[in-house]
C-alpha cells in the first residue's frame, strides 16, 4: 500500500466516523470531482476545444455533485447552485480580461526551462487555458460560500415564517460577513501552502523583491487568489438576494 492509497484510506475512515452517511458521500463527491476535473484536463487538449466552455461545464457537474448529492435536492441546495452559477458568470468576463490584461497565460521564464526541448505551438489557446484555470480554482470557494449562507437562511425562515424579505436578506448579509473573513484567510493560505516551493525556488534563482513581484507565476497565483476572494464576496449578496426571494416568495 503506497502512500496516496493510506491517506485516501485514512480520510475515507476519518470522514465515515465523524460524518456518518453525510461523510461517506462526501468522499465519493471528491472522487466524482476528481474524476471530472481530469476529463475536463484531457479534453482540453483537444484544439478544436474551447477550455472556457469545457471549464464552466465542469463546474457546473462540480457544484451539482457537492450540492444535490451529498445535500440532496431541496430548497437551500438549489439557491445555493444558482447563486453559485450567477457568480461564476458574472466573474466570467472580468477573468477573461484580467488574464488577457496581465499577460499571465502560458508558462514563465523559470518553468520554460526546463520545456526547451519541447515545442509549445501545440495549437490551444493559452489565454483560455489561463482563464478556465482561474475560474476552476474558485468554484469550490463560492459553493462553500453559497451553502453556508442558503442553508442558515431556510433555518430561519422555518423558524420565523412572518419574516420580511428585507429581513431574511439582511440576515444572509450578516452571515455572509461573518463567514466572508475566515473564507478569504482559508483561500489565502491555501493556496500560499501550495506554493510554498515556489518561494524557495525564487530564493535559490536569487530574485529580488521587484523580480518576484513582477514575475508571471508569481502574478498568476496572486491574481487567482484575489479573483477566488472576489467571488465570495459576490456569491454573499447574490446568495442572500435569490434566497430571500425564493422563501418569501407570495407572501409579500
Amino acid at each position: 500500500m503506497n502512500a496516496l492509497v493510506l491517506l485516501a484510506a485514512i480520510l475515507f475512515i476519518l470522514m465515515a466516523v465523524v460524518g456518518g452517511k453525510k461523510g461517506i458521500k462526501s468522499f465519493i463527491a471528491i472522487l466524482i470531482n476528481f474524476v471530472v476535473v481530469i476529463g475536463t484536463v484531457l479534453m482540453m487538449n483537444d484544439p478544436n476545444a474551447n477550455p472556457i466552455v469545457l471549464t464552466l461545464v465542469a463546474c457546473g457537474i462540480i457544484s451539482a455533485v457537492s450540492l444535490f448529492y451529498i445535500n440532496e435536492i431541496n430548497s437551500k441546495t438549489k439557491m445555493a447552485f444558482l447563486a453559485t452559477i450567477l457568480t461564476t458568470l458574472a466573474l466570467l468576463f472580468f477573468i477573461f480580461i484580467i488574464t488577457e490584461k496581465s499577460m499571465i497565460q502560458g508558462f514563465s521564464e523559470e518553468e520554460s526551462d526546463s520545456l526547451v526541448t519541447f515545442s509549445v505551438y501545440i495549437g490551444i489557446d493559452f489565454i483560455k487555458v489561463a482563464t478556465s484555470v482561474i475560474i476552476m480554482s474558485t468554484i469550490g470557494a463560492i459553493v462553500d460560500a453559497a451553502i453556508s449562507i442558503t442553508s442558515p437562511m431556510q433555518e430561519i425562515r422555518e423558524q420565523n415564517p412572518d419574516i420580511s424579505r428585507k429581513d431574511l436578506f439582511m440576515s444572509g448579509m450578516r452571515i455572509g460577513r461573518d463567514i466572508l473573513g475566515t473564507s478569504s484567510n482559508t483561500l489565502f493560505f491555501a493556496f500560499f501552502g501550495g506554493y510554498m516551493g515556489l518561494i524557495i525556488w525564487f530564493k535559490d534563482l536569487s530574485y529580488s523583491m521587484g523580480e518576484i513581484v513582477n514575475s508571471k507565476v508569481f502574478s498568476g497565483e496572486m491574481i487567482t487568489i484575489l479573483t477566488a476572494g472576489m467571488g465570495v464576496a459576490l456569491v454573499i449578496p447574490i446568495a442572500a438576494s435569490v434566497t430571500a426571494y425564493y422563501l418569501v416568495r407570495g407572501t409579500e
